[in-house]
């Protein structure tokens, strides 16, 4: 009875040994982001990407780091895009042994950005916005991981509405930081342009679905054109509510709202015509997107969104930082190295990535995309940060893009 009581013991050991063992083994990666009310799709979009990288790096054997393999772990957690919660969440990821935290809305990025410097409890901070207010946080642990700062989006927007013929613009966009800072900049730029901005009823994509009272009053203004957008499924219900209520003119939609979402939700784009956004992922070629398509929808039963793009290169480029920093949890060291981890083409994610700034924003160009005839008019990519001839060259050899290409006239 004792030599088995004894065995048992040390099979218990062996267990709890090998149980200590497997989880070492992991490196564990956190998501907190909207999974409930009206922006969830947005936030699981993100998910989905994070997801579907790991596990393919998981399938092909984990990193190797120090002679050792690891493999990933996601935790996500819902933090219905409220600060409070995202800091909450951040520090529970933190506990449960996260080194990186994926964030998709400027004020949870913001509120997560106190804390993730704090001595003995560093995280990197994988910010998906493309308000340039994040890098004036002076994060040293932050990887910016969207296309470029919004106003490289309306340099380009602005210039194609007025050679639309467009003057009067209302403007229903998104409350919180975001919206305003998108509200401000826009603003400035069209009468800059000689436009006049002739309502501002900004409303909350998080939270309503009936935008009626908003619509109404900046529709009053009799508007050739408006500036909507927040979260892309609430953003379509503003443009349905619009053209209910009898709007005929354009609508410009800020980044956040994607073009092909929206229309998969209105039955098509006889409700967008004349709609200026950014292009749709599957509208900007590269070798990888077919393949990272069919797989996607084959898992995951759902489109592919920039969302999905985007967070699955920037999974794919974390995964080979922390291989080039050759340690799992020095996210300071990581953070450090991660240019050595850049650039991957298009071959390799859908989303090409460049390089990486010191801000840690990542060189990811953007694209812009108008819809005409109830269809989309080919994108026109720009590589906003490109400043040489030099550069501009090298940048030629890398992509895998057969889309347009446009580079800054400095």
């Amino acid at each position: 009875m004792k030599h088995w009581k004894s065995i048992a013991v040390l099979v218990a050991c062996l267990a709890i040994t090998w149980t200590f063992t497997a989880r070492a083994q992991e490196i564990v990666i956190g998501f907190s982001g909207p999974l409930s009310g009206p922006a969830a799709e947005y936030g699981q979009d993100m998910v989905y990407g994070i997801d579907m990288a790991i596990n393919e790096i998981n399938d092909a054997g984990g990193v190797t780091v120090g002679g050792k393999k690891y493999k990933f772990r996601l935790e996500k957690l819902d933090d219905k895009a409220d600060a409070t919660h995202a800091v909450t969440n951040a520090r529970r990821l933190r506990a449960n042994g996260a080194i990186a935290v994926f964030n998709g809305v400027f004020s949870t990025i913001a509120a997560m950005s106190k804390i993730n410097e704090e001595k003995g409890n560093e995280f990197l901070i994988m910010g998906y916005t493309g308000t340039p207010k994040m890098y004036d946080l002076g994060n040293k642990l932050l990887i910016g991981i969207t296309a470029p700062p919004f106003p490289v989006y309306i340099e380009q927007f602005v210039p194609t509405a007025m050679k639309k013929g467009y003057k009067r613009l209302a403007m229903v966009v998104t409350l919180g930081a975001y919206g305003e800072e998108w509200r401000a900049l826009f603003k400035e730029s069209w009468i800059k342009a000689g436009g006049v901005v002739t309502a501002d009823k900004p409303a909350n994509y998080y939270t309503e679905t009936d935008f009626s009272a908003p619509l109404a009053a900046a529709l009053a203004t009799n508007p050739d054109c408006m500036l909507i957008g927040g979260a892309s499924s609430t953003t379509a219900l503003v443009i349905e509510q619009a053209r209910s209520m009898g709007f005929k003119g354009g609508f410009i939609i800020i980044d956040q709202a994607k073009l092909d979402y929206m229309a998969n939700l209105l039955k098509g784009y006889k409700l967008m015509e004349n709609t200026i956004g950014v292009a749709t992922p599957m509208s900007v070629p590269v070798p990888a997107s077919v393949p990272f398509e069919k797989k996607f929808k084959a898992t995951y039963k759902r489109m592919v969104t920039s969302e999905c793009f985007r967070n699955y290169g920037a999974m794919t480029a974390l995964a080979r930082a922390i291989e080039k920093a050759g340690t799992t949890n020095d996210v300071r060291k990581i953070r450090a190295d991660f240019h050595k981890a850049l650039p991957i083409n298009g071959d390799q994610i859908p989303t090409e990535i460049f390089g990486i700034l010191e801000t840690g924003q990542l060189l990811i160009n953007g694209s812009t995309q108008n819809v005409e005839n109830g269809k989309l008019t080919p994108p026109i990519q720009f590589f906003w940060w490109i400043k040489t001839d030099q550069e501009w060259e090298a940048i030629k050899k890398i992509t895998r893009s057969t889309a347009n290409m446009v580079r800054p006239t400095n």
